[in-house]
């Protein structure tokens, strides 16, 4: 099972190609040994926007925890965000 990174939000009401959706898609990432911490933060700050020092410790919880979910939003963001993360060939996953 991933571990979530934050506290879930109070559901609200987002639009996504016009409709709605409460139930966010999510952005899994999953341990690896062939990327350093580095590498891995780097490429979570270009991929879901987030620090570096919040990349490095994102890294470390996928590291000890096997996975964890980095991101979740709208299917088409989380597409998105998967591929840039794939751009260095981590392991990911999007799912609902």
């Amino acid at each position: 099972m991933p571990t979530t990174l934050k506290r879930p939000r109070k559901e609200k009401k987002i639009t996504d190609s016009g409709g709605t959706w409460k139930d966010p898609w999510k952005v899994i990432l999953f341990n690896c040994d062939c990327h350093s911490f580095e590498q891995v933060a780097r490429q979570l700050v270009k991929a879901v926007h987030v620090s570096y020092e919040h990349g490095m410790a994102i890294a470390n919880i996928v590291h000890t925890s096997g996975s964890a979910v980095v991101y979740t939003g709208p299917k088409e963001h989380c597409e998105a965000a998967a591929e840039v993360l794939e751009e260095i060939k981590l392991r990911v996953k999007v799912a609902k």
